[in-house]
């Protein structure tokens, strides 16, 4: 009797002391509780005492008792309510109560965000300096933008047989005005109409083409080098800028014929129809030239100016282009939020703001790539 209640007793202390090494969870598995060891990486082995791990050498570490997990209620932080937390190497590993990974990292809190506006990721002072942050304001900037591209001195008698032909319509409306002929003057007027349009197609403006009524006489050297003192230069205008050009812009000529001497001219009308295959509009451009120096199919280079006048603007390196988005990090009280935004031109080292952003707001200058990482990190993006 005595020897069966020695052995019950060794058992039972035999199964006290596997007790505490092992604890099975409700799914069947076994979890490390405090007294054990076990390997930074590779948890499923423990031991009972200090050593390093037979798979990977490494020393084995004390492990902690979890806490039983149990379905918390949703927590509050800063006004923002905490669904879960994620597993900052594995996003697909969830906890519904803070805890640590194998290696030792915090899970991170995902945010219930209210009106899916992104309340973005808080990063301090310390670790703002640390990254490198770098903030401007939006504000309102005056804004200039230059155009530049090539262009080719006019030879263009095909304009030229135009003009001459709006030029003869006119005399001959003059000349029809008395006539006791309906027919006659419609006929007339009807050819000055039709040789106006064709002007027009040709890229001359409704203010060329006033100014050639009021004068009277071709441009002669839209085909041969004149004496007039102007030369007609076209410039091509890409799709993508043309919105920018308007008639009156200054423009500044230089040609490869004469180094150190730039022409100044205007722009006097836009081609209305665009090249489908090179996706260019043709610019006419009016040029000084006193001394006859530009001769016609010479080329030059061009450089459009274009005053945006004062815009809301921010700074080149506040914008991340992923070619589908355009995003801003906005910052108000230590926090960084994702900004999606429409910008216009760039004019030197800024932006146009489009929309997206109000005056007065914070941006992020350097360091934007580091915090979308945070953001990512931490789902808040």
């Amino acid at each position: 009797m005595k020897i069966r209640t020695i052995l019950a007793a060794t058992l039972l202390l035999g199964m006290g002391f596997s007790a505490t090494m092992l604890v099975p969870d409700s799914f069947g598995a076994e979890k490390n509780i405090k007294g054990a060891y076990h390997c930074p990486m590779h948890p499923n082995y423990v031991s009972d005492k200090k050593g390093t791990c037979p798979i990977c050498g490494m020393d084995l570490v004390r492990s902690e008792a979890e806490p039983d997990v149990q379905p918390a209620a949703v927590t509050v932080e800063q006004g923002r309510k905490i669904l879960f937390y994620r597993n900052p190497m594995d996003p697909t590993v969830t906890s519904p109560v803070p805890m640590k990974d194998p290696m030792g990292m915090d899970y991170v809190p995902v945010y219930d965000e209210a009106k899916g506006v992104s309340a973005g990721v808080l990063i301090n002072a310390a670790k703002q300096q640390l990254i490198g942050v770098k903030k401007d304001i939006v504000k309102k900037r005056p804004l200039a933008v230059g155009i530049v591209t090539v262009g080719k001195v006019a030879y263009d008698p095909d304009l030229y047989v135009a003009q001459e032909e709006f030029v003869q319509s006119l005399k001959t409306v003059a000349a029809t005005a008395n006539s006791v002929s309906v027919s006659i003057r419609e006929q007339a007027a009807g050819m000055l109409a039709s040789s106006e349009r064709k002007l027009l197609l040709l890229g001359m403006s409704k203010a060329e083409i006033e100014g050639l009524k009021k004068d009277g006489i071709a441009q002669d050297s839209l085909y041969f080098p004149g004496n007039s003192g102007k030369a007609w230069v076209y410039v091509t205008v890409y799709e993508y800028e043309f919105g920018l050009v308007k008639e009156g812009q200054d423009v500044v000529l230089d040609a490869v014929a004469y180094p150190g001497v730039h022409f100044k001219g205007k722009v006097a009308g836009l081609t209305p129809v665009l090249n489908a295959e090179s996706r260019s509009l043709r610019v006419r451009v009016e040029v000084e030239d006193k001394d006859g120096k530009l001769k016609p199919e010479m080329f030059v280079n061009a450089r459009i100016s274009v005053d945006l006048g004062e815009k809301l603007a921010i700074p080149e390196e506040a914008v991340m282009d992923s070619g589908l988005r355009k995003i801003v990090y906005v910052v108000k009280d230590d926090r960084f939020s994702a900004r999606d935004v429409e910008l216009g031109p760039k004019a030197g080292e800024y932006y146009e703001v489009v929309s997206g952003l109000e005056d007065g707001e914070e941006v992020v200058t350097s360091g934007n790539f580091l915090i979308d990482s945070e953001s990512k990190l931490k789902g808040s993006l």
